[in-house]
């Protein structure tokens, strides 16, 4: 028992660890992630490591970002050596230079392993609840033909990564969606494996 509590309080930084980005410390970011470590998220699929570089270079941008986590709930696999985790997570952003921001409500579904007693990200990607745009400044346009290509639970964290140069290339998993379903499906045959 005390050994699973351990592994959740490690867990449970490691998800936490995730403001390493929104500070930009890089090398710690980095740190979370196995070196075979991926991510699928809105903007980036690949490995962390050039996830790592892309944030980098978004965080030289216009564009800032925030993500606020939860704590996360946590399925391990029969030897405790791999888990799923789902975190609630909201991420905020704005663009400086557009005067335009979102909050995106999401929830990370993370695939840890621990390897040489160290517990790590092996695979992370989300799933998008719902989103709103913010003004920070007052009300500016918005290019509704834009908004509308972009399924309504992500639309406003979408379009805010587009003007910013970070443009999406594909459809992500949505709450109650069938792609939800397959990456969860797919999570538990790794985790069984």
């Amino acid at each position: 028992m005390q050994n699973r509590l351990e592994d959740r309080q490690q867990l449970n930084d490691l998800i936490n660890g995730w403001m390493h980005r929104d500070l930009g410390q890089w090398d710690q970011l980095r740190n979370l992630f196995h070196p075979d470590g991926t991510i699928e998220i809105t903007w980036f699929e690949g490995l962390a490591s050039d996830f790592v570089t892309g944030s980098m270079r978004m965080g030289a941008s216009d564009l800032r970002t925030k993500h606020l986590i939860a704590t996360p709930t946590v399925t391990f696999n029969a030897d405790g050596t791999k888990a799923i985790l789902e975190t609630n997570a909201m991420i905020v952003g704005e663009n400086i230079k557009l005067n335009l921001g979102c909050e995106c409500h999401n929830r990370f579904y993370d695939l840890a392993e621990k390897r040489d007693g160290v517990w790590k990200l092996f695979h992370r990607q989300s799933i998008y609840d719902m989103g709103t745009f913010t003004f920070p400044l007052g009300p500016v346009a918005i290019d509704a033909a834009i908004v509308g290509k972009y399924p309504r639970e992500y639309a406003t964290l979408a379009y805010l990564l587009e003007q910013s140069g970070f443009p999406l290339q594909r459809v992500f998993a949505t709450r109650g969606s069938q792609l939800e379903a397959d990456m969860k499906a797919a999570a538990q045959r790794w985790l069984a494996a």
